[in-house]
């Protein structure tokens, strides 16, 4: 089971990603066009309920599922654009620090080892914050506190590279140490790289829908799944619709990266393979 794609995973990632990319063109609604004659429609398989909202309505008339797919497009935009940044900002200093070494090394996992000894989600907190609630301000708080796990884990692997063969004889044929950390070290750390990223999208997530619930993160009404959860905990008995919807959305999202990021693991270390 291990050697093949998580093919559950694999559908309700496909799915987050077209509704992350086309979510405008398919959502049955406008996430934000309240109605208060049609507050608290349940379920359409409730008494009732209807299939013009299939999933219900919250407390102002807005439809559960066009809010359901516009969180998926937040939350992929957040979540791509830290991810790929943070990754690269990570990248770039592994690569300085661990091929380099010296005070360069140090100077750097000194930084890192600040950032990590801190608590990210207070941190967070604050810079969002004093930033204000937007999705620009929430992107920049999320790469500040995340570049650095993508260095610790990397510094490690270009550590390993840099003592191949190949690299010594990358050396004694002249190249520069740009050359060789750029054309030799970087592609052989991709595939930890990837691992990571993976691993880390569903954090990111979860970090956005954090700060979206306690009301700095996405403002409203734009309808972040962590707002959405927020709106609905005070009428879980009433309208428990409100909150299950977006919380089952975190949680598919999140755990199919989980679980892909295993697989990649598995499948791109060659001691599973091996195995």
């Amino acid at each position: 089971m291990k050697r093949r794609l998580p093919l559950l995973p694999a559908i309700v990632l496909i799915v987050f990603a077209f509704f992350g990319i086309a979510g405008q063109y398919v959502m049955p609604h406008d996430p934000n066009a309240m109605s208060l004659w049609d507050a608290y429609k349940p379920p359409f398989w409730q008494a009732e309920g209807t299939l013009t909202y299939p999933l219900g309505t919250d407390q102002m008339g807005r439809d559960i599922l066009s809010r359901i797919v516009g969180g998926a497009s937040i939350s992929m935009q957040v979540g791509f654009v830290v991810v790929v940044v943070a990754g690269s900002i990570g990248a770039i200093m592994a690569l300085l620090a661990g091929y380099l070494g010296g005070w360069v090394d140090v100077v750097i996992m000194r930084v890192v080892d600040v950032f990590l000894s801190m608590p990210t989600m207070l941190i967070a907190i604050v810079l969002a914050a004093v930033l204000g609630p937007s999705k620009n301000n929430l992107i920049l708080v999320l790469i500040v506190v995340g570049w650095s796990g993508y260095t610790r884990v990397l510094r490690s692997e270009v550590l390993r590279i840099k003592k191949g063969e190949f690299i010594n004889l990358a050396i004694v044929a002249g190249s520069s140490k740009l050359r060789i950390m750029l054309v030799h070290v970087l592609p052989n750390m991709v595939n930890t790289l990837i691992v990571v990223a993976t691993l880390q999208l569903g954090l990111v997530i979860i970090t956005e829908a954090t700060l979206s619930f306690i009301g700095v993160g996405v403002p409203p009404p734009d309808p972040a799944w962590g707002s959405m959860l927020a709106d609905g905990r005070a009428y879980i008995s009433s309208a428990w619709w409100l909150a299950f919807w977006p919380g089952l959305a975190i949680l598919l999202v999140v755990m199919s990266f989980n679980f892909l990021g295993d697989w990649l693991r598995m499948r791109l270390d060659p001691r599973f393979r091996q195995v």
